[in-house]
């Protein structure tokens, strides 16, 4: 695991994550990210919007972009359903915490990766940008990909 991978919610020995899906792909958010899990609220869109950003939303009287990270890692972008989650996360840019809400098509649970599982993202055979994944994982059976939030974002 590099040094990048490691935060709050590393220990030496597993990461806890919020395991999530786009589409038919599983990721992973480092659970000291998340603030909470929101059911679906109307978006208000914003005119002149970066491709990804999506719109505003209200949490608690505070004004929250929303982030769809389908469009970010060119994946289809699906309808809202029963399952869809807006997941509240605090990010820091430039040493300013920044809340942003990240569209998920379903919210599996929170886990731990175990650090031995823990790889960073191969050079070749990637269908997303490298600088976008801290690294993979796994989960039961299957990869998982733990994305670099402050890299999509910045």
């Amino acid at each position: 695991m590099t040094t990048e991978a490691s935060t709050a919610s590393t220990s030496k020995d597993s990461m806890q994550v919020l395991m999530v899906g786009l589409q038919s792909e599983l990721f992973a958010v480092d659970v000291g990210l998340v603030r909470e899990i929101l059911d679906p609220v109307p978006v208000t869109e914003v005119p002149g919007e970066r491709g990804f950003l999506s719109g505003i939303i209200n949490v608690r009287g505070k004004v929250v972009p929303v982030a769809d990270l389908r469009k970010r890692f060119d994946m289809e972008i699906a309808n809202t359903n029963i399952d869809t989650r807006f997941i509240v996360t605090e990010i820091d840019f430039d040493g300013v915490p920044t809340l942003i809400a990240i569209v998920a098509d379903k919210v599996y649970e929170v886990t731990e990766i175990p650090a031995a599982s823990m790889e960073e993202a191969p050079k070749i055979g990637m269908h997303w940008r490298a600088e976008f994944i801290r690294f993979i994982g796994k989960w039961k059976d299957d990869f998982v990909v733990v994305p670099n939030m402050e890299r999509i974002f910045n």
